[in-house]
This record gives C-alpha cells, structure tokens and sequence, in this order.
C-alpha cells in the first residue's frame, strides 16, 4: 500500500508519499518561518494562504520524488485537526478532491495521531508505548496501546512548553522560532543564576504548566539594571529558564513513567515527538529516565519530530490497513482530543 499524506495544520506546508514496509517515498515540507518571523509567532491568514498557494506544487513534487502517479496511490490522508483551522481546511479539501477525483480512500487524520506513531514507522515499535509530545501547541503525555487507542496522563493546563521557548526567546530579543535559539544562547549561560519556578515539580499527577515560568522569566528581565541586555544576561536567563523547563518535564514525565509501569510492568518505551524533542538538555534527561526505568528511549529524526506530512501518510496507512477510513463530508476540526474521556483542559494554549 502506498499513501499520500498532506500537512496543513500550522506553519509548515508538507506533502509526503509513504509505503506500509515504512519507506518515506517523498517527503516535503516549505517552512513558512521567514513568514512568520516579523510577527514573533504563527499568524493564522497568512499561513492558510501559504497553504493554498503552495500545496498542490508540492504534492507534484513529492509525487515526482517519488516517481509515482497518482494511478499509484492506494489513499489519500490529511491532518483533520487540531490545528489553525483555515489551514486544515485547505489540506483536507485537497485531500477529498484528489480522493473522490480517484475514487480513492479518504482518511482523515488527527495531527496527534500523527505524532504519537511515528516510532512505529521510523523504529517499528510495539504497542503499548508511552508518549511525552512536546511542541508548540501540545505538552502531554499519552499512553498509545492501538491505533485510536490513547489514554492521556497529563496535559498542560495552561501553555504548551513550545510557546515558553518562543516567548522566552522574544522577551531575550533572539527572535523566531524560540526552540533553537534558546538552546544556543543557553550554551554559554549559568542555569544556576536565576532561580526561575519548575512548575507542578512534585505534585501529584502527571499535567504541565508553563505559564508561572514565562512571568518568571519576565520578572527576572525587568528585574536587571535598565538598558539593553548583555550577552551574559541573555545566556544566564536562557540557561536558567532551558533548566526549569527540562526539570519540570522531566518530573512530570517521571510520574507518567511510574503510572505506566503499574499498568505495563513489562515491555513498552518512552517516546518523545514534537518540535521541542530537538532540545538536547531534554534528550538528556529522558534519556536517563528512560535508563532508570528500564525502558527503551526512541527520539525520532528531528525531520519526523517536527510538523510533516509522512507521519500524517503513515498514520493514513495505520488506518487504511485497519479499513479505517473516512466520507467525504468529514468535517475539519480546530480542537479534536485523541482520549476523548480525559478531563478538559483548563489553559487556552491547549489544541487538542
């Protein structure tokens, strides 16, 4: 079987063709960062026009990268939500037109889906696994047993890690996106200088909270003598909020592990996805983690942790395979929970 996949669900338009003995035929993605930039964050128009005006060059690339024709596609997926719901509609009427233009399959695809599978296409993990998905928009951590199968241990009850880095970084003056520029202004800096909240440390459960570290960091910059700041201030409070942010992750994550354990006492591994996956502090610390609980540690490729269309193809090809498909009058989705029984989250900066 051989899937189309198709991204739209925020910054990145991709478009990626994917085989079920888990080779990535194709597999493209226009950032639209330079877009972005000047604003500090993701604006949701300019992105869901980016989205129509480069799409369907894209899904020709990846079809040519992969020397198919469409006569070759066994279904078409898309990422249905949750998202910036402009730019979810743009990919999932690609998606059905290409379908029902084909008389091909539609499956529509949970972005969080997405995400939480792509260790069984990149390291052909069993089932059950846990899942700490950490991005710009999503903090949680999710027990994955099956393919729509997903019990939520903890979720960010106010902002998602990802959107701390960004704001950290635009209060430090480094610019957009936040992840990587953080980490590098951390390099040189003393995380011990400034004494900044691990939010939730500690306390029972397994949800994040990041919104008392960003006012931390915050007060921590208007609390230095006015002016510009130095290059040591900026490496100390980017070093000391990257600290907080990693040692709040790992205890909360620690927890999840524990709660797994006593419903998986063998097998399993910890996972972790998303954009903010890329931080090699929290790759450390999971990683011993990981080693303290016995359990395997999986990071994907940094490609196939950030937002692309192959994980949405494979995701497709997971459900197709199951003979989960979807009609043609599926409606796209701004928030959709992959544990639908899990308590609502409290924060606004939760999509999902």
């Amino acid at each position: 079987m051989i899937v189309l996949g198709i991204e739209t669900s925020c910054d990145e338009t991709a478009a990626a063709i994917v085989a079920d003995d888990r080779r990535i035929l194709a597999n493209v993605v226009l950032s639209q960062l330079e877009d972005h930039r000047p604003y500090g964050g993701v604006v949701p128009e300019i992105a869901a026009r980016a989205h129509l005006k480069h799409l369907n060059g894209l899904i020709r690339q990846a079809l040519s990268e992969a020397g198919l024709g469409l006569d070759r596609l066994d279904g078409v997926a898309a990422t249905a939500g949750p998202g910036l719901i402009g730019g979810v509609m743009v990919g999932v009427m690609t998606a059905k037109a290409i379908a029902a233009a084909r008389s091909l399959p539609f499956l529509a695809v949970n972005h969080l889906e997405g995400h939480a599978l792509t260790a069984r296409l990149t390291d052909n993990l069993p089932f059950p696994y846990l899942l700490l998905l950490v991005s710009g928009g999503h903090t949680q951590l999710l027990e994955v047993s099956g393919i729509g199968d997903y019990r939520r241990l903890g979720t960010t009850i106010d902002d998602a890690v990802g959107e701390a880095f960004d704001k950290t970084a635009k209060l430090l003056g480094l610019g957009y996106p936040g992840g990587p520029l953080v980490e590098q202004a951390a390099l040189d800096g003393d995380p011990a200088r400034f004494p900044l909240p691990r939010p939730m440390m500690g306390r029972p459960g397994c949800d994040f909270s990041f919104s008392g570290l960003k006012t931390a960091v915050r007060q921590a910059v208007h609390a230095l003598p006015p002016g510009p700041l130095t290059d040591r201030d900026v490496s100390d409070i980017a070093a000391s909020f990257q600290q907080a942010a990693a040692d709040s992750l790992a205890d909360r994550t620690g927890r999840g592990v524990a709660m797994f354990r006593e419903r998986h006492p063998a097998g399993g591994a910890l996972v972790v996805a998303g954009g903010v996956a890329a931080n090699k502090v929290l790759r450390s610390r999971l990683t011993a983690l990981a080693e303290t609980a016995s359990l395997p540690f999986v990071a994907p490729p940094l490609p196939l942790c950030t937002d692309n269309a192959a994980m949405i193809a494979w995701a497709g090809l997971e459900r197709l395979k199951l003979g989960l498909t979807d009609p043609l009058d599926f409606a796209p989705r701004p928030r959709w929970p992959l544990d639908p029984d899990a308590a609502p989250a409290i924060g606004a900066g939760v999509k999902a």
